[in-house]
């Protein structure tokens, strides 16, 4: 196996957010947080434009893929191609309650057929040199107990799994959307905590409601990795203060937000030219400002002036100037 470390601290794989684009700028902001794609399902890679789904920046690394499936072949192939394309790690996909997932057999509802999830990290191991990791919930519908959940754990890793990224809730798969998935079923975090303490040799990483920095440090205490994903969205900067606990002995945060829109301006020339909208990249950046003086300014400039025909980077620059320089 490859000698690549998990990172301690990870943006979360979030379906229509955490796309190059997004992945790029956040890179900017922190030079060592994990980052994710969104899901991409195995069938679309092995079957449809691989090239176009897995493109990304080399800047991205560390980087990872997250898949969507259930069948292990094609899982195994489609991590081949995903290693091939260069991504650091390779993520199955055991946690998404949506109804679209589950009619694809996989997500959350994956949790009641453990030794699925099994051949999957077993075939997909076989053939690719980067990490195999599990991204899961705490258990599903009526079946929550400890019980339920270790026999999980201990499929996967008698597979060769050796890191787990946990939600510390449980999902609903019938009822429930997956917003109210995320928000009305409580957390859970001493469950996430016990599991690291009763399998010691799995790498165990938490997710779920994590909005500060001080709580991710609290967690680092008891787990090996704190996964956060809509406050880094709609709080980018956030990743700029987790940067010391992601990465202590090589912290290098951006300097400002100003001198993230300037790193920024390259790399959207460079998009416009290969065909890319502009607005496609900035609704990512909305949230740089939030909390500091102009930023609904910021946002509703962008908001604006992005979609309009012919947009270019003058917009951001243009939205920049509406801000104090000191931000």
């Amino acid at each position: 196996m490859t000698k690549f470390a998990i990172p301690a601290v990870s943006v979360a794989p979030m379906m229509d957010w955490t796309d190059r684009h997004c992945r790029y700028f956040m890179r900017l902001i922190s030079p060592h947080i994990g980052l994710y794609t969104e899901m991409v399902t195995a069938a679309a890679l092995v079957h449809g434009d691989s090239e176009r789904l897995l493109r990304f920046d080399p800047a991205e690394h560390p980087v990872a893929l997250q898949l969507g499936g259930s069948d292990p072949g094609m899982m195994a192939d489609a991590a081949r191609i995903g290693a091939a394309a260069g991504y650091d790690e390779i993520n199955i996909n055991v946690g998404c309650p949506s109804d679209r997932v589950q009619s694809g057999a996989f997500g959350a509802c994956l949790m009641a057929e453990p030794q699925t999830v099994a051949r999957c990290v077993a075939s997909m191991r076989e053939v690719v040199d980067v990490p195999v990791t599990v991204k899961t919930r705490l258990g599903i519908d009526d079946k929550d107990s400890v019980e339920f959940l270790y026999a999980f754990v201990d499929a996967v890793i008698a597979a060769g799994c050796e890191t787990l990224i946990v939600h510390a809730r449980k999902a609903y798969l019938k009822g429930l959307s997956p917003k109210e998935n995320r928000n009305i079923l409580p957390l859970n975090y001493g469950r996430v905590i016990a599991l690291k303490r009763d399998y010691p040799q799995l790498k165990v990483i938490i997710n779920g409601g994590i909005k500060c920095v001080a709580e991710c440090a609290d967690h680092l205490r008891n787990v090996d990795g704190v996964m956060i994903g809509r406050q880094a969205y709609n709080n980018p900067w956030i990743l700029s203060e987790l940067e010391n606990l992601a990465a202590p002995d090589r912290a290098r945060p951006a300097a400002s937000r100003l001198a993230v829109v300037d790193g920024m301006l390259p790399y959207v020339e460079r998009e416009l030219t290969l065909g890319t909208e502009l607005k496609h990249i900035t609704r990512h950046m909305l949230g740089l400002f939030a909390g500091q003086p102009g930023a609904r300014r910021w946002r509703r400039y962008l908001s604006e002036q992005a979609h309009r025909p012919g947009a270019g980077a003058g917009v951001l620059q243009s939205a920049a100037e509406l801000l104090d320089r000191a931000a």
